[in-house]
């Protein structure tokens, strides 16, 4: 009944959209999606750079273009928004005084994103995941976890920073 109450009022003066990460706060972060975000924009590239070296693009070829560049655009706002959901939400003043660098780190993985975003670029993406991972680090290392780096097991197969969940 309140359901079809207040779907009534928001027809006659629809309510405001609002999103969010989760303001409760949940306290559940993790840089893992900016990760593999990363990597689908390296693996979008790479198989784009397949498509290029062909002399001619059939129609299926064209449309396979398109949807790699949308998924390397849509990914690259993924790695945008989970840095940013960190960044905000997580990160305070202890993490801050900690390490100083956060701030123009955040800064500069949304301009490094920003650029592999906007061309069809292997290294900007590689530079892209050397920022995400050294953010990962930082983050793994304010909550007292040790990381390691290893290949990922899938292409584009890149050194990612994991948490040493062993301990």
């Amino acid at each position: 009944m309140i359901y079809s109450l207040l779907n009534k009022i928001d027809a006659i003066s629809p309510f405001t959209k609002v999103s969010a990460h989760c303001d409760i706060p949940c306290k559940i972060y993790d840089p893992s999606g900016a990760q593999l975000a990363v990597l689908t924009m390296i693996r979008m590239v790479d198989l784009i750079e397949e498509l290029a070296v062909k002399e001619s693009l059939t129609v299926n070829d064209q449309a396979q273009l398109a949807r790699l560049v949308a998924q390397k655009e849509e990914h690259g706002f993924i790695v945008k928004k989970e840095i940013q959901v960190i960044w905000g939400d997580y990160m305070k003043a202890p993490q801050f005084e900690r390490f100083p660098q956060l701030h123009e780190l955040s800064h500069n993985i949304m301009l490094a994103a920003s650029k592999a975003k906007q061309h069809i670029d292997k290294q900007a993406a590689l530079d892209l995941l050397a920022k995400v991972n050294e953010f990962a680090a930082i983050f793994w290392h304010s909550k007292g976890v040790a990381t390691f780096t290893a290949t990922c097991p899938y292409p584009p197969a890149q050194p990612v920073v994991y948490p040493d969940l062993k301990e």
